[in-house]
């Protein structure tokens, strides 16, 4: 039996697809998983037994993630899973930014009791009029899950796409449009484009990627929008751009007390992936990535350790190791195998960064000493039998 704790309410779609092998309790100190959405847990005291941390959404920023592959804690994420309801909101965000709507509405508001309201919209409506987005130049930056369906429902909107990505993945590759034209700079979104959007995580070469400089490059009356992370945006050169009018508008899901009100920014109360479905879809994936790692060992979408998967266990035994990477780790863990006369049917091993992960599918249940050698192995940090 497995427990899980949640630190965030998490959609009942997603726990119900808990088999009987699990139990969501009330206990962290109990529990051998953690399911979050935007709770932090930086500083949050964990029990030493926990490990698996599913994060119920794409960003990550609320777990200390150095700390847990310290520990062997497998962090999980869940990509994709919202990429819909947030691209929803982004094409939003350009109707806002191209058309006054909001302008209008608060006017038709205002002026609701007012007498023969019909005759004074059409003498009024002048005053919003905006901008086709057809036609208009838009820049992608980032083409992960989320960018690459901005992107291509943007050419479908008549929108000249812009995607810009060094590190585009195989997968978004085939999913990105072919009449996206590929930017190999920065600079070529910034000089060429109408409306630019953001798509990245914010790391420490991203911070404040649009900044005085980058702004200054911008095309007079463009348009950003921000629905990847509020960091990414320095807010002092974004007011300088709108007071200059470089900037025309600032569409944010970020807002703080820097830019919210300001004129010419759009603020969002970080609505991206705040529908239904989206929470539904997170939660899934959550729970699906915290079982199959939990049974059988399996890293799929992990943003501290590794991916690395064997199937369904169906040897007698899988040894799992989180370790750091090092020269000769597998060799000696072979090793103690080969010395105790335990036959490996199936291997496996993956790193990323500092840190690898072995999977070892053996005949026979390994005995507590071969399992305490390998702990006492020079850059173990966690050894499981399942």
């Amino acid at each position: 039996m497995y427990t899980v704790k949640c630190l965030n309410p998490i959609s009942k779609q997603g726990l119900d697809l808990f088999t009987s092998e699990f139990e969501v309790i009330d206990d962290l100190n109990a529990a051998d998983a953690v399911l979050v959405r935007s709770a932090k847990m930086h500083g949050l005291e964990i029990p030493k037994s926990l490990l698996a941390v599913a994060r119920a959404g794409a960003g990550v920023n609320n777990i200390p993630l150095d700390e847990y592959a310290e520990k062997g804690i497998t962090v999980f994420n869940t990509p994709g899973a919202n990429a819909n309801g947030v691209k929803e909101l982004v094409v939003a965000g350009l109707l806002l930014a191209s058309r006054d709507i909001i302008g209008g509405y608060n006017w038709v508001k205002e002026n609701a009791k007012m007498e023969d309201l019909p005759k004074a919209i059409e003498s009024q409506k002048k005053a919003y009029a905006g901008n086709e987005l057809k036609g208009k130049s838009i820049g992608v930056i980032g083409l992960g899950a989320i960018g690459v369906l901005v992107a291509n429902i943007c050419n479908r909107l008549g929108m000249k796409v812009y995607g810009y990505d060094p590190y585009v993945s195989v997968r978004s590759a085939w999913s990105l449009s072919r009449m996206v034209n590929h930017s190999s700079s920065l600079d070529e979104i910034f000089t060429k484009c109408d409306y630019i959007t953001l798509h990245v995580p914010c790391t420490d070469s991203t911070k404040g990627m649009i900044g005085k400089e980058a702004i200054f490059k911008m095309k007079d009356g463009v348009n950003i929008l921000n629905f990847a992370r509020g960091e990414l945006v320095d807010d002092q050169a974004i007011l300088a751009g709108l007071a200059t009018q470089k900037v025309k508008h600032y569409v944010t899901d970020f807002p703080n007390n820097e830019v919210a009100g300001a004129e010419g920014v759009i603020t969002i109360p970080h609505l991206g992936a705040s529908t239904e479905e989206s929470e539904d879809n997170c939660a899934e994936m959550a729970v699906e990535q915290l079982m199959n790692y939990l049974e059988n060992g399996n890293i799929v979408n992990s943003v501290n350790y590794p991916n690395c998967n064997l199937g369904n266990l169906e040897a007698e035994a899988r040894i799992t190791v989180h370790h750091k990477n090092l020269p000769n780790m597998i060799g000696q863990l072979t090793a103690i195998l080969a010395g105790e006369d335990y036959n490996i049917v199936n291997m496996l091993n993956k790193s990323k960064g500092d840190w690898a992960y072995s999977m070892l599918d053996v005949e026979k249940k390994p005995s507590k000493e071969i399992i305490q050698k390998m702990k006492e192995i020079d850059g173990v940090v966690r050894v499981r039998v399942l």
